[in-house]
Formats: structure tokens, sequence, C-alpha cells
């Protein structure tokens, strides 16, 4: 998508296609997309280098591996992602709610400014995930520290069930810790039990609830 376009309205559907995303943004600013239901192999929504500007409301995922900022950071030269917002989602059988992910290589890229709000996840097996330690195939692995900055994210009334114990985890860069990532009214479930949340390496009060700061 390029500057400025309204998608509305969509369905769209690729469940044989496994690495394909249903939509994909990259380079664009003031994009709005409403009113889109998405069954895909891949992410239902991807959100590339140079985003800005982002409205994402009333969608429909699933199946799919859910809505993602990234990946980003793998070239170290990279425009940032900021003002993306999502409201009002559902999430039905996804492999991931809401992700956030970054190569581990010392990019200059940046997430900042993203909202997620009146979110709904029907047995994701990660529904909200940070991975700052990218790498789909477990091969060849950069395994350096991510340079991306990722920074006031905000999760407002996100609520549903788990597939695994760990409902919420952020991995986030030894070298530039996530800041100002905020949980509120977030309540997710496993069969009517409780989850948890692993917060490893996020530093000291970057996280809200600071329950959500426990080690792995």
């Amino acid at each position: 998508m390029s500057q400025r376009q309204s998608h509305q309205h969509e369905n769209i559907r690729q469940c044989r296609q496994p690495q394909h995303d249903g939509i994909h943004v990259e380079q664009s600013s003031a994009v709005s997309i409403l009113g889109s239901c998405i069954s895909t192999g891949d992410d239902c929504v991807s959100i590339g280098p140079g985003s800005s500007d982002l409205w994402i409301e009333n969608l429909f995922c699933g199946p799919c591996h859910g809505i993602s900022i990234g990946s980003l950071g793998w070239n170290l030269q990279e425009a940032g992602v900021q003002n993306v917002t999502v409201k009002t989602a559902t999430f039905r059988g996804t492999q991931n709610g809401l992700r956030i992910k970054t190569w581990a290589r010392p990019s200059n890229g940046f997430v900042k400014d993203v909202c997620f709000q009146h979110i709904v996840i029907d047995n994701a097996k990660y529904p909200i995930i940070i991975d700052q330690n990218y790498c789909p195939d477990h091969n060849k692995c950069p395994s350096q520290d991510s340079g991306v900055q990722i920074s006031n994210v905000r999760y407002e009334d996100v609520h549903g069930t788990s597939a695994t114990h760990v409902a919420v985890k952020f991995e986030c860069s030894k070298t530039n810790p996530c800041r100002g990532i905020t949980l509120d009214g977030v309540n997710l479930t496993l069969k009517d039990k409780p989850t948890t949340a692993l917060c490893p390496r996020n530093g000291n009060n970057v996280v809200k609830p600071t329950t959500c700061l426990k080690e792995e």
C-alpha cells in the first residue's frame, strides 16, 4: 500500500497459501484498513518498515498467524514504524494474536506509539508477544542484540483465551529494552485457568503492571 489509502470491507481468503500475508503495509502513511475479514496462511496484517499513521478497525482474523508489526531489523539502516492503532479486532484460531517481531541485529529501526484496543482473542497459541530474537527457521540466526527500540506500546481491553499457559511474552532486546509497555484490562485465560506473563530483560519499571516483570 502507498500513502493515504483506505482499504475497506475486504474479505481475503488464502488458506492454501502458507507464506502469504493477507494485507502488507510498508513505506506508507495515513493508511486505514476497515471492516476486513482475513483468512490466510501467514500474517493477517503485516506492518513493515516505514509505516506510520496506520488505523486498523473492525478486523476479523482467522485462521492465520495474527497481526504482526515486523519482521523488522534485518537491514541495519531501516525506517521505523510509528502511530499504529488496532481497534475492535477479533482473532480466532490464530497462531499469534498481537505480535511485534524484530531480528536480533543492530538495526537503527524503531517501533513507537502503538495501541491495541478492544481486542478479542480466541484460542491463540501466543496471544500477546514481543519477540526481538525473531528467527522463524531457527537456522543461521543472527544471535546478536536487536537494535530496534520498542516504546510506548499500549494493550487495552484485550480479553479471551490462550492455547498455552503463557498468554503474554515480552522478549525484548538486552541492549535496547522495551520502554513504556502498558497492559490495561488484559484478561486472557486457559480453559478458565489463570495464565502467566513472561517479561525478561525489559529493565526496571518499563512494563505495567509490574507483576508482568518476572524472569523465565
